[in-house]
């Protein structure tokens, strides 16, 4: 190891610690898109929250080794650094490699093995980028309040880069960035740390620089699990991937299937005249597929989308001003276009998808978005119909999902506001009057989706002022998929008439319409009872709550506050799906919501023992620095009610502005960059602030906390009224009054932290460690509870809740002092 100068160790290395955490929070959002391919987002998320235990576990590490490490910083901080870098690829590739499949868990002793082995991998990377920074804040504890703020402008620079990088890459090559960005924070840090850059200088940044270029691309092939869509369909002789794009939103695989051919025509009415026309599949993240339908001009290929659920609005209405909602491929556009649309809006998240469809696969596609009467326009739904004043005859929302994640609960933890209540009745407001909402979905049984949306759907006609909603309210089923249709009105006894015989034509069951009898119901896709017919009429009945509370599935209606519209799962009919495991109950299960609390539990039990238990009972001097200095429950209160407020805060944030920026990338990007950065600022001022702190009673941390709580709160009462006034404006605008809307609660929130250690570095400077692993302990947590609470108690009770936790750690500040 070179030697390193004293003098030069005397200040942190804050470039490298800015580097280095923008490595690491680029790493952990990498994660989460690389593991959403291999697997499904959920499992993704229990992986990357346990690995983060990493900077639990590096609170531990120092703590107990703070008599090797700190003799050593320097090199201990740049041999950290080095490692990150180099077990970030590493890591990644081999745990991608493990044999794990979740859907085996329940049954199969050797998947918890597996996974356990997926957590040791990604652990190691976050443990080496810990150490290294929970070092330089126990090494340098009265410069805590420059530290952290570069450390988390820097992280807020990395999940920006990130983003950034990953509609330019691959996010295969992403991670061999990440590897690169650790690696030069090493050689950085060796800069500042040695008399002139010698051997292991140079090493670093040639390793830096060649990393990019040094792995075989068939190494980092990502190795997505058999068991998706994608994986099943190459399985197929025959078939092969024609195209892939990857974006921040997706990897979208195009495949063609000259063999087998696709045939996706959901619910297709089995009457149907004539099959689909050629199809190539395009999948999302290897789920799906959707269809990319080869068309000619010609109509007659088009016959078959007659016989969709999703026709029926077009044989109520004349010619109508269609908007189509997640228009994807194109299906649903030329469905419009077939049957007699006058002119048809299609709004898509992602402008891959549109690129595919128009310019790559043009030739076979038809340009569905360039034909006459045809808009195209870039977007998420609900934005779009918020900042646009026109009204249409028919808005249909797409069948967004794949079949089997949906039936298998994998978006349990999905944040979905196309289907809350506050969306249907944004989406009623753009019709005409007599004009149609048409939302299809997959049938799955016994009936969840369809009847929360059925429900959903009436309280929103309810909240209009609709004193009959079941008037204007149509349900019809096929074998596969139902629609549901909400007019703007009451059906008339001629509409009735046409969706009666629009059903006996292609055999589907009209499961509700007004005046509807039982009798008529359940006659062509027979099931064992009328639970479609029997669930609408308890949902527009009287006893609604009673019917609600007592299904053996959560279908209480979903709102903007509680937006997790495929959460279904209860815990009382748990037993009874596991009892019928040997008779094949366990598809039955929602797997999403029991994932996150297994990760909740395993996060929790591994805080205790990484975290907690080592440095209490693991060493005497730890003990004993404890009970001499600041009381042990006081610093454990104070660090852990931060962690979890932060962070509740952060999530919570992130959630309340995704309508109002209308991407869900710019969400994330605007939010969580402007809270870091801001909190970044803030704790470069906290030096400032513990003076002014002195002069008033000595309690910043009540006067933060105030500030805090007034600026929370007032936006969760404001901001719903901010964010109607200021939709219309442009793309940069609303970015613009985001981040100074956010700016001053997070430059507040900067502080509290790095007041805290630069409190124990004046009186117990052996805690800094300790107190860096509470914090980090429980921001691990807070990330999985919030997510638990907003199921059940919704985003504005995460914030309250957080206001709280500030609340407590202002009253834990005067105990932050020696005995």
């Amino acid at each position: 190891m070179q030697s390193y100068r004293a003098e030069r160790t005397d200040g942190p290395p804050l470039l490298a610690i800015a580097m280095l955490s923008a490595a690491a929070l680029g790493y952990e959002i990498l994660l989460m898109r690389l593991f959403s391919v291999i697997q499904w987002h959920h499992f993704a998320y229990m992986m990357i929250s346990v690995a983060l235990l990493g900077y639990g576990a590096a609170g531990t590490f120092v703590a107990l080794g703070r008599g090797v490490l700190l003799p050593r910083y320097a090199q201990a901080f740049v041999a950290g650094a080095a490692a990150f870098g180099i077990f970030a690829v590493t890591s990644c590739l081999l745990a991608q490699r493990v044999e794990f499949n979740p859907l085996e868990l329940a049954w199969d002793p050797r998947q918890p093995l597996r996974l356990l082995a997926v957590y040791v991998l990604l652990f190691v990377p976050f443990f080496c980028a810990a150490s290294a920074l929970c070092l330089t804040f126990t090494r340098f504890g009265e410069a805590s309040h420059r530290i952290y703020s570069f450390d988390i402008l820097g992280a807020g620079a990395g999940c920006l880069a990130i983003l950034l990088a990953l509609f330019m890459v691959t996010p295969t090559d992403a991670l061999k960035l990440i590897g690169t960005l650790g690696l030069a924070a090493a050689a950085v840090a060796h800069l500042h740390f040695a008399k002139r850059p010698r051997a292991l200088g140079v090493a670093l940044l040639g390793s830096a620089v060649a990393l990019p270029f040094s792995i075989p691309s068939d190494w980092t092939r990502l190795n997505a699990s058999e068991f998706k869509d994608l994986r099943q369909a190459l399985q197929i002789g025959g078939t092969r991937v024609v195209a892939e794009r990857s974006s921040p939103l997706g990897m979208l695989t195009v495949v063609e299937s000259p063999r087998v051919p696709f045939r996706y025509a959901p619910g297709l009415s089995l009457n149907a005249p004539a099959e689909p026309p050629p199809q190539l599949g395009v999948f999302v993240d290897g789920d799906g597929p959707s269809a990319l339908v080869r068309y000619d001009g010609r109509p007659e290929p088009l016959a078959y989308l007659d016989y969709l659920t999703s026709a029926l609005p077009y044989h109520l209405l004349a010619r109508p001003r269609v908007l189509v909602l997640g228009a994807g491929a194109g299906a649903d556009v030329l469905q419009a276009i077939a049957l007699g649309a006058r002119s048809v809006d299609a709004v898509e998240l992602d402008p891959l998808v549109i690129d595919l469809v128009q310019r790559q696969f043009g030739d076979y596609s038809g340009r569905p978005y360039s034909l006459s009467g045809v808009r195209v326009h870039i977007g998420e739904a609900r934005g779009f119909v918020a900042r646009h004043e026109e009204r249409f005859d028919l808005i249909e929302v797409a069948l967004l999902d794949a079949f089997g994640a949906s039936s298998a609960g994998l978006y349990a933890l999905s944040e979905s506001y196309l289907y809350t209540t506050e969306g249907i009745a944004a989406y009623l407001d753009r019709l005409e009057s007599g004009g149609m909402l048409a939302i299809t979905r997959w049938i799955n049984l016994p009936p969840r989706d369809v009847l929360k949306l059925f429900a959903t759907a009436a309280v929103a006609l309810e909240r209009r002022g609709v004193a009959e909603p079941g008037r204007r309210l149509a349900l019809l089923r096929s074998w596969k998929t139902a629609t549901l249709v909400v007019k703007n009105g009451a059906f008339t006894a001629s509409e009735i008439a046409s969706l009666e015989a629009f059903c006996r034509a292609r055999s589907f069951d009209a499961d509700y319409y007004p005046g509807v009898a039982q009798d008529h119901t359940n006659r062509y896709n027979i099931l064992d009872g009328s639970y479609f017919y029997d669930g609408a009429m308890a949902l527009l009945g009287p006893d609604r709550k009673a019917f609600v509370d007592h299904y053996k599935f959560d279908i209480a209606p979903a709102t903007d506050d509680q937006p997790h519209f495929f959460h279904f799962f209860r815990w009382g009919t748990l037993p009874e799906l596991l009892s019928l495991k040997e008779q094949g109950g366990l598809p039955l299960l929602e797997w999403g919501y029991p994932v996150l609390i297994a990760t909740l539990l395993q996060a929790s039990i591994a805080s205790l023992v990484l975290v907690i238990l080592p440095l209490w009972v693991g060493r005497r001097g730890i003990r004993d620095a404890v009970a001499a200095h600041p009381p042990r429950v006081a610093v454990a209160v104070y660090f852990t009610a931060i962690g979890f407020a932060f962070m509740f805060i952060e999530i919570a944030f992130i959630q309340k502005f995704l309508l109002f920026l209308a991407h869900p990338l710019y969400a994330v990007a605007v939010v969580l960059c402007a809270f870091l950065v801001f909190g970044g600022l803030g704790s470069r001022y906290s030096q400032r602030f513990t003076a002014a702190g002195r002069r008033s009673a000595n309690q910043p941390l009540a006067w933060l906390a105030a500030g805090i709580a007034g600026i929370a709160l007032g936006y969760l009462f404001s901001l719903p009224a901010i964010f109607r006034h200021l939709m219309p404006l442009a793309d940069l605008a609303r970015i613009a009054i985001s981040i100074a809307l956010i700016a001053p609660l997070a430059f507040a929130m900067g502080m509290p932290f790095p007041l805290g250690l630069t409190r124990l570095a004046t009186r117990a400077d052996a805690l800094i460690p300790w107190a860096w692993g509470v914090n980090a302990n429980a921001s691990v947590i807070a990330a999985i509870l919030a997510t638990v609470l907003a199921i059940h108690l919704g985003f504005s009770a995460v914030i309250v809740l957080a206001v709280a936790l500030y609340a407590v750690a202002a009253a834990a500040w005067p105990a932050l002092r020696s005995r």
